[in-house]
């Protein structure tokens, strides 16, 4: 069946008609375009003219869709910072700008992945299910949004949780040379956090691939990337991306806090932070200053930590507690970045190289640690104990060096000095082995009833580990009183100190023996 000469025609028509009618209702919209060139690029940053209306930290769009920061907005340029593969940019290449800031992708998408502070996914889990993109920078909440820091964030870690304990909301500073098991100590604060929603950001900075790929490797073996998000930038990225991963990782970790989550990051660690800005100022031609960092280098990590805190509940109660590694060269903790932070900071964990060469891990320092906050957080079962403990700790080291120069030692100075090794053996503790608050209150009260005194150094390892087997038989209303209570009952001690006594029974030396030994 063929259509008719005249139904074709007014077919035709009708379409001839529509496209008329089509044409005459267009109305162009015309989208303003500033579009620039490039003066020059060197390693990292980029001159850049032809923007006159850009602004400070605005994001500019490169050919190969690589991106840049506006850092330094000149009369008749501006320096921007690069944040890609910029081999491919050539001068006079096209610049354009975005007319935002740079963001991140946050959400509960995140949880379980490893991403670039671009949010790239570098796991090879497809694309990222983010909810909703924050900016990078954003103002910390100001003091009347703030509330007090109340509860503890356990780390698993006994040195840390009965000497130097951390609260939710608190800024606590890892400090130590290379390799002393700075990342060590935040990777245990990570893993402890199984069960007790606590969202966890890892944020590397400038890390080689291998220590990235061994925490990241770690995590998943424990189970710990469920609640974790891994920011990754690596050792030959370019230097913006590293300057700009521990803000990305903020906000991420933000937008949990702001839902009335705890949160928990790690800045592993401001020390390449610090000379990946000063690189990046120095390229830009900023004054050097001190070591040749620029005049703000305080300022670029103190608006970065302020942002950690412990909302109001009227704000949903949320907490962001951060835990920024600064390394030490020689020791020298009052070098100017670690000088910086610690001002910044609510507190430090000092690691000794001097104990991690004595094989006391963690190699934690605690006459030159501190925690300014995490005290009036800690739990009464810790404080009934914590205190005697730190006293008789700081007695043991001053009269072991004391020792050293072969004085004869009365029989008090040489109990002190027993019951000092006996507490060091029993702070040390293997890597990714965090113990629980029933077993750290149980030790800890063991020592303090000197019940380890009569144990064999060489044996020491064993009975502890019996110990924090039989702290599982503790009942559950008394693990109950210990998490919640305000003061540790005269009940509770008793009862915990009899099941350690009988606990650490075979290990112990007899009298009769341990005279026939000194004979």
């Amino acid at each position: 069946m063929s259509a008719t000469p005249n139904s074709l025609q007014s077919i035709f028509d009708g379409s001839f008609d529509g496209l008329r009618q089509g044409r005459e209702g267009f109305t162009p919209q015309l989208m303003p375009r500033e579009v620039g060139r490039i003066i020059s690029v060197s390693t990292g940053i980029a001159r850049v003219s032809g923007l006159p209306g850009v602004g400070y930290e605005e994001l500019v769009s490169f050919p190969g869709d690589v991106y840049g920061i506006a850092f330094n907005v000149d009369e008749n340029e501006i320096g921007v910072v690069l944040l890609g593969d910029y081999w491919d940019l050539h001068a006079g290449d096209e610049v354009e700008r975005t007319g935002r800031v740079m963001d991140v992708a946050v959400g509960d998408g995140l949880l379980g992945r490893v991403i670039t502070p671009l949010g790239t996914p570098l796991d090879g889990k497809g694309p990222l299910a983010a909810s909703e993109r924050l900016p990078i920078e954003r103002p910390a909440p100001p003091i009347m949004d703030r509330a007090p820091v109340t509860v503890p964030l356990q780390t698993g870690l006994k040195v840390i949780d009965a000497l130097i304990p951390i609260g939710r909301g608190q800024r606590e500073l890892i400090v130590g040379d290379r390799q002393t098991g700075k990342t060590a100590i935040a990777i245990d604060a990570i893993l402890n956090q199984r069960g007790q929603d606590v969202v966890c950001v890892y944020c590397a900075i400038g890390q080689r691939a291998a220590a990235i790929a061994k925490a990241v490797a770690t995590l998943r073996e424990k189970d710990a990337m469920e609640y974790s998000v891994v920011v990754v930038t690596e050792g030959n990225d370019p230097p913006g991306l590293a300057y700009i991963a521990p803000y990305a990782a903020t906000s991420i970790a933000e937008h949990f806090m702001r839902q009335g989550r705890d949160v928990l990051i790690v800045y592993d660690d401001l020390t390449h932070h610090a000379r990946s800005y000063r690189e990046i100022s120095l390229l830009l031609r900023r004054p050097p200053g001190r070591e040749a960092y620029p005049g703000d280098i305080f300022y670029i990590h103190s608006r970065l930590l302020e942002r950690s805190t412990h909302l109001r509940q009227e704000l949903g109660g949320g907490s962001l507690t951060a835990l920024p590694i600064v390394e030490t060269e020689a020791q020298d903790i009052s070098a100017y970045i670690p000088t910086n932070l610690i001002s910044i900071t609510d507190g430090q964990i000092y690691l000794s190289p001097s104990l991690f060469e004595l094989g006391v891990l963690p190699a934690v320092d605690v006459g030159k640690s501190v925690s300014r906050v995490g005290g009036k957080a800690q739990r009464a079962s810790y404080r009934a104990v914590a205190g005697n403990l730190k006293l008789a700790y700081a007695q043991f080291e001053e009269l072991e060096t004391f020792s050293r120069f072969g004085a004869r030692l009365d029989d008090d100075t040489q109990k002190i000095i027993e019951h000092g090794q006996r507490i060091r053996d029993c702070l040390k503790q293997p890597e990714v082995s965090p113990v629980s608050v029933p077993a750290q209150i149980a030790v800890l009260l063991a020592l303090t009833a000197t019940l380890f005194d009569s144990v064999p150094l060489d044996r020491m390892t064993d009975a502890e580990r019996a110990l924090c087997a039989a702290a599982g038989e503790i009942p559950m209303d008394v693990c109950q009183r210990l998490l919640t209570a305000e003061n540790l009952s005269d009940d509770d001690r008793d009862a915990i100190i009899e099941l350690a006594r009988q606990s650490l029974a075979p290990f112990q030396q007899e009298p009769a023996s341990a005279d026939k030994d000194k004979s």
